[in-house]
């Protein structure tokens, strides 16, 4: 597959993988978001009025 290469240790197994992200960074970047997205399935959310309210507190954000 072009712009894409294993990495194999003495046995010749696969251990790493190259990829051209010039080629393949937006997809790469799609797949990252969805294993984070997985990842923080389970967290419990922030509201968004309480994140504004903090941020407006600390002067990030006006009202």
């Amino acid at each position: 597959m072009t712009g894409i290469q294993f990495v194999t240790d003495a046995k010749g197994r696969k251990v790493a993988v190259q990829i051209n992200l010039k080629r393949y960074g937006t997809v790469l970047e799609d797949f990252w978001d969805g294993l984070i997205s997985e990842s923080r399935r389970s967290e419990k959310g922030i509201p968004l009025e309480k994140i504004k309210a903090d941020l407006v507190k600390r002067g990030r954000l006006r009202e």
